[in-house]
């Protein structure tokens, strides 16, 4: 576990911490993990999880990794991993998967790698080892790419997971079915 070491570098995302009284990255971290779940008005804005006090997978641990970068916590990777979103790691979403006939759906998570070691900070239920037997890939990324990187590289493995799988659904029913899952998760179903 990383240890606690206080914020203190000048950008405006650490300096709009500090107004909040956030001023430690265990501090930050508690934060981060207690704002609901839901997405940002604009996914290349990182602070806009401070000031709308909302954010996913992506835009938190983005946020936490940039915080990272520009506070000297070099030993904080963000990684994108696509996983098998099925009932038993993500409950909320089984009834969407089963009225599709469908066992899970490749979906894409951002999470943080701490010497070494994988932390997910989403919500504050959220725990890696849920997913972890259910990895298919991951790769190491910079904030930036959580915006279109992460949605090409999710889209671009759909399709090759369709095609190997044989599925008789399309992209698009996926990416649909896909859509819903993530509404029941936001709370909005």
């Amino acid at each position: 576990m990383l240890k606690d070491i206080p914020l203190k570098s000048k950008d405006s995302i650490t300096k709009n911490l500090l107004v909040l009284n956030i001023c430690s990255w265990h501090q930050l971290v508690e934060h981060v993990k207690n704002l609901p779940y839901g997405r940002n008005s604009n996914r290349s804005d990182f602070n806009l999880v401070i000031t709308e006090n909302k954010g996913t997978c992506s835009s938190k641990h983005a946020l936490l990794k940039k915080v990272a970068d520009v506070n000297g916590l070099s030993n904080v990777k963000l990684i994108l991993g696509i996983y098998k979103m099925n009932q038993k790691n993500t409950p909320k979403i089984g009834n969407v998967l089963s009225q599709n006939n469908l066992d899970y759906i490749p979906e894409a998570h951002c999470y943080l790698s701490i010497d070494g070691r994988r932390f997910d900070y989403t919500s504050t239920n959220s725990k890696i080892d849920k997913i972890e037997n259910d990895i298919l890939e991951e790769i190491e990324i910079s904030p930036e790419q959580v915006v279109e990187f992460k949605i090409k590289f999710h889209k671009n493995f759909i399709k090759g997971w369709l095609e190997e799988s044989k599925s008789n659904k399309t992209y698009a029913q996926i990416w649909d079915i896909r859509e819903k899952c993530i509404t029941n998760l936001s709370g909005n179903s």
